[in-house]
């Protein structure tokens, strides 16, 4: 019995990865490498190079391995990018996991946990959002997400599948181990792109808007660290395993923080005071998403270990560092 993770080589499949493989679990890891890195898997994962909606593919692995869930972070994820290409989103995003969920009823997987967003919500408001919150995406990006979720439900509804799915708010930081972390060159990820400026890979950091209805004009995210939404996974796992049945549920802190408390975070931490410009907005940025995820902390059990920016930084710095000096040897 093993865990098949798409996307393992991604910034947070890579992560999913090695809690999968601390709790003891056997993993499987299916990646075109398009944007992820053969390096960012744990050796002890099994990688194969290539894609989901390669139904042969995927099959031989479900039969080889007896993978009996799947978790599933493959995918596009730049919210700009899915405006300007929106084809291209649906066709990575949507197109590609209907086929891959129906390659994984025919060869009788159990369990699917789905890698979702916030974006579904699209322009929420300051106030925390549940899960039952209107579904109003603003970008491709986001409906390619909520279209998935759909099938997903709808599959589960015709066969004998169970699943979960979670809806990530602003995911952040490193591995605590320094084992992994952002690596994406040109991320779009503010604390990583704010890391990459401490460091004097980029010569200033943007701003996208300064006119939103916030504290301080500028974009409010709930950012989550990325091991805490690793477990979070772990435990919707644990918990289809158990018999638990289909979920939806977000993944956060329950509050957020402005564009601007960021970039001031990170100056803190890193004592780098590094330039900073103010443009216009970018299309399909919400002015505010923050997290109610009191449904995942009372049906999963999850209790966020992490919650706290300046870590979450830290962590982001430190593995910016380590990046840096890997890619100098190499």
């Amino acid at each position: 019995m093993a865990v098949l993770v798409t996307g393992g080589a991604g910034y947070i499949g890579s992560h999913m990865v090695w809690a999968l493989l601390d709790a003891g679990e056997d993993v499987v890891v299916l990646d075109r490498l398009s944007t992820g890195f053969a390096w960012a898997v744990s050796p002890d994962a099994r990688l194969v190079a290539g894609d989901i909606a390669d139904t042969e593919l995927v099959r031989s692995l479900i039969d080889k391995h007896e993978i009996d869930a799947i978790i599933h972070f493959a995918g596009s994820i730049i919210v700009p990018e899915s405006v300007s290409d929106p084809l291209g989103y649906y066709e990575n995003n949507t197109s590609k996991t209907r086929t891959l969920l129906q390659t994984a009823v025919e060869g009788g997987v159990k369990h699917f946990i789905f890698s979702s967003t916030a974006a579904v919500y699209g322009a929420a408001g300051l106030e925390p959002v549940t899960e039952d919150t209107p579904l109003l995406p603003e970008s491709p990006y986001g409906r390619s997400k909520l279209m998935s979720e759909w099938m997903l439900r709808d599959a589960a509804a015709a066969h004998d599948l169970t699943y979960t799915a979670l809806r990530y708010f602003n995911v952040a930081g490193a591995d605590p181990k320094g084992r992994i972390g952002q690596s994406t060159p040109g991320a779009t990820h503010l604390i990583k792109v704010a890391s990459e400026a401490v460091l004097g890979k980029r010569d200033h950091l943007k701003v996208f808007g300064t006119d939103y209805p916030t504290p301080d004009g500028t974009c409010v995210r709930d950012y989550i660290h990325v091991s805490d939404l690793a477990d979070a996974h772990l435990l919707a796992l644990r918990r289809l395993r158990s018999g638990g049945g289909n979920l939806i549920a977000n993944c956060g802190y329950n509050h957020g923080y402005s564009v601007l408390e960021v970039v001031d975070a990170v100056k803190r931490v890193s004592g780098v005071d590094f330039p900073v410009e103010f443009v216009e907005r970018r299309p399909g940025d919400p002015a505010a998403i923050v997290a109610n995820a009191d449904r995942a902390r009372a049906e999963l059990g999850w209790t966020p270990q992490l919650d706290n920016l300046e870590e979450i930084v830290t962590h982001a710095l430190a593995w910016e560092e380590a990046l840096t000096r890997k890619n100098a040897s190499a």
